[in-house]
C-alpha cells in the first residue's frame, strides 16, 4: 500500500511541467566515486550528468551529487520547483547543518545556488525524497544499476600519498 501510494506521487510529481526531477546515485570503487543524476521534467528525461572524483570520502561525494544536481535543475528555465530522489537523505540533511565541520566548502556553493533559485521567485522549492536502493523503484533502479556497472578507466595513472 505505502509503495503504491508513492509511486502515485512520484508520477503526479514527474507529470509537472514546472518540476525538475533529479534522480541521483553515487558509487565507490577503488577511491573513485562516480555520481550520475537523471532530470526529467514532465516526465521526459532531459539531462544526464556523470561526474568522477577521486579520493573522497561517501558523504563528500553524496554532497557534490546533490550540489551538481541542484546546480543543473536551477540552471533550467521555468522551473520553480526541484525534486531530489536519492538514496542518502542523511547527506541531504547535512545541507542545513550550520555547525563546523570538513563539508562547509561545498555547502556554500550548495546554499549560493539554492539562494539564487530562491531570489527568482518566492515561490520557488526544492524537496528532498529518500528511495533506498531496496526499494527498486525504476528510476532510481536505473541510475543505481549505472553507478554500479560504471567502469572509470583512467587515461593518465595517479597515484595516492
Amino acid at each position: 500500500m505505502h509503495i503504491c501510494k508513492l509511486d502515485e506521487l512520484i508520477f503526479q510529481t514527474l507529470a509537472d511541467s514546472k518540476t525538475a526531477v533529479v534522480v541521483s546515485n553515487m558509487s565507490i570503487k577503488n577511491q573513485v566515486a562516480i555520481l550520475i543524476a537523471h532530470i526529467h521534467v514532465h516526465n521526459n528525461p532531459v539531462i544526464k550528468t556523470i561526474y568522477h572524483v577521486i579520493n573522497i570520502t561517501s558523504i563528500e561525494a553524496e554532497l557534490f551529487a546533490i550540489r551538481c544536481s541542484i546546480n543543473q535543475a536551477t540552471q533550467m528555465i521555468n522551473n520553480n520547483c526541484i525534486t531530489i530522489i536519492m538514496d542518502s537523505i542523511h547527506a541531504a540533511k547535512r545541507i542545513f547543518d550550520s555547525s563546523v565541520h570538513p563539508y562547509q566548502i561545498q555547502l556554500s556553493t550548495i546554499s549560493r545556488e539554492l539562494r539564487e533559485f530562491f531570489r527568482k521567485d518566492q515561490h520557488n522549492s526544492i524537496k528532498f525524497w529518500d528511495c533506498p536502493s531496496c526499494d527498486n523503484w525504476t528510476l532510481h533502479h536505473i541510475v543505481n544499476k549505472e553507478t554500479k556497472k560504471f567502469d572509470l578507466v583512467p587515461i593518465f595513472l595517479y597515484k595516492s600519498s
